[in-house]
């Protein structure tokens, strides 16, 4: 890939370090200078007329770095030659900085890869247009009139997916199940209820079974606004609803350091610059209909079809994330800010491979050969220690009693299935994760904890339970007792199994 300082190209293994003020940003990517400069952006004219052919709830980071990676990859090669719409759903933040740079962006991809060291730099030229939800409805709208655009992906987090009495006339619904239910609305309305207009609909949210709930939900949303039988017959049987799962490292925007090496690599500014670990993989469930729907697939071995995908869900869900959620908390409390510096340190480094590999991958609430979960647990570790990423533990924080819920408890209670002893590593994880939830100050909506006198916010939208709690309890001691018995809160009580309860007491 060739780069540039000024316009002038220079081998990528040949930069030096620049001077910021020599730098052009990437939002002066106009039309007449990619002309000029058709070695910056390769094939640039075709790939930016391409057809629109997705539509995409959900401007992450995560989305931008996998499926979007993957739909761009396909493009490059001349398989898939189609972009993506973008819907920005949340009502924080704007759409200028992708305006700016025609939605052109880098993709930073370092790490290990079977033994080789990766170090590679990305442009991307997949997404068309991102619209805000709150701005531009109908041209949203307008969207689901077009009959090539037949899939849609989202990633609105584990809390996006979620029944919520919503009017699915209002410009925009609330939710983004609304959101979408209305959007199939529209589409069936235009094409009077064909088959062939029916969606490819692949939610990327972590939790399990995703497509299966968020169709159930769409049903529930059309029945409760009365949009018809006929409707929720085309819903049902003319629109593939695929559980997914998604596994690649994509941490938040990077740190000053890395934006400053990377753009003094380029030899340009970009606002929008991600990046991410080597590893990537997106199962899908499907048939053989979404495959062939999917044609950007076999542009990458990273994306995988398959008729079953729990296995794959299973040792992500649990030994990945469910490591991230128990650990992210007790690192940070620790006085540690990444996940890289977390495996370097030897007490955390210990406590993470420990509570992997002894205490959740035994207990993966899935029918799973010991060595298959201890070889995808070694990898996990493998890149955790990648000293390319600096994925923030504050990050892996958001919205903390929800990704618990879902990553964590299944397993705790499968534990107990075959154990009458508490897991100790897992109940010091919880004791960090409840002193974590403790807000020390409330500004607005956002509530902080203290680490040292340094405060932190709390995303997370128990936020103002914990509040609460914290406030009415009498004692560390107490507030774990009180938390743990709510079954609404966790599904179960969590004081009765056998033990639990005290470990966590002692590591509060």
């Amino acid at each position: 890939m060739l780069l540039y300082d000024k316009g002038y190209p220079l081998k990528y293994a040949s930069i030096s370090v620049y001077q910021k003020s020599h730098l052009m940003s990437l939002s002066q990517l106009s039309p007449d200078l990619l002309d000029q400069r058709p070695d910056l952006l390769p094939n640039h004219k075709q790939l930016l007329a391409l057809p629109e052919r997705i539509i995409q709830f959900g401007t992450g980071v995560l989305l931008r770095g996998l499926p979007d990676y993957f739909v761009n990859k396909a493009n490059q090669q001349g398989i898939f030659n189609g972009r993506i719409v973008v819907v920005k759903s949340t009502s924080t933040g704007g759409t200028d900085a992708f305006a700016e740079q025609q939605n052109v962006f880098s993709h930073s991809i370092r790490g290990i890869d079977n033994g080789k060291q990766i170090d590679e730099i990305v442009l991307n030229t997949a997404i068309s247009r991102t619209l805000s939800a709150a701005t531009s409805w109908e041209a949203i709208l307008e969207c689901a009139r077009n009959p090539e655009i037949k899939i849609a992906i989202s990633n609105t987090t584990e809390v996006g997916i979620q029944l919520t009495d919503d009017n699915l006339f209002a410009s925009p619904p609330t939710s983004f199940p609304g959101k979408l239910t209305a959007y199939l609305f529209e589409r069936y309305k235009t094409f009077n209820g064909s088959a062939e207009s029916g969606m490819i609909i692949i939610p990327t949210e972590l939790i399990v079974g995703n497509g299966n709930k968020l169709r159930e939900i769409v049903l529930e949303q059309a029945e409760r606004n009365n949009l018809g039988k006929a409707f929720t017959e085309w819903v049902e049987f003319n629109n593939e609803f695929c559980n997914s799962l998604v596994d690649r490292i994509v941490p938040g925007k990077p740190d000053a350091d890395t934006i400053s090496e990377l753009t003094e690599r380029q030899g340009f500014q970009d606002n929008l610059l991600i990046a991410s670990e080597v590893y990537s993989l997106w199962a899908i469930e499907g048939n053989e209909k979404v495959a062939a729907a999917l044609s950007f697939a076999p542009a990458d071995k990273g994306v995988v079809i398959a008729p079953n995908i729990d296995l794959f869900r299973e040792l992500k869900l649990r030994l990945l994330n469910g490591t991230h959620t128990l650990a992210s908390g007790l690192c940070y409390l620790h006085g540690l800010d990444t996940v890289r510096e977390s495996m370097e340190n030897p007490e955390t480094a210990d406590y993470i491979a420990n509570v992997m590999l002894k205490e959740l991958a035994p207990a993966i609430p899935y029918e799973i050969e010991p060595g298959v979960a201890e070889a995808f647990g070694n990898q996990v570790l493998d890149r955790f220690r990648n000293p390319f990423i600096r994925h923030q533990l504050i990050d892996i924080t958001v919205q903390y009693t929800a990704k618990m819920k879902m990553r964590n408890i299944p397993t705790l209670l499968n534990h107990y299935k075959t154990s009458e002893t508490a897991p100790e590593l897992f109940a010091r994880g919880f004791a960090a994760f409840l002193q974590f939830m403790k807000p020390v100050l409330h500004q607005g909506e956002i509530y902080y904890g203290d680490r040292n006198g340094q405060q932190y916010p709390i995303r997370c939208d128990a936020a103002a339970y914990f509040d609460e709690k914290w406030k009415n309890a009498t004692s560390a001691h107490d507030l774990a007792s009180t938390v743990m018995a709510d079954a609404d809160l966790w599904g179960t009580d969590l004081t009765l199994l056998p033990g639990f309860e005290d470990a966590v007491k002692k590591y509060m």
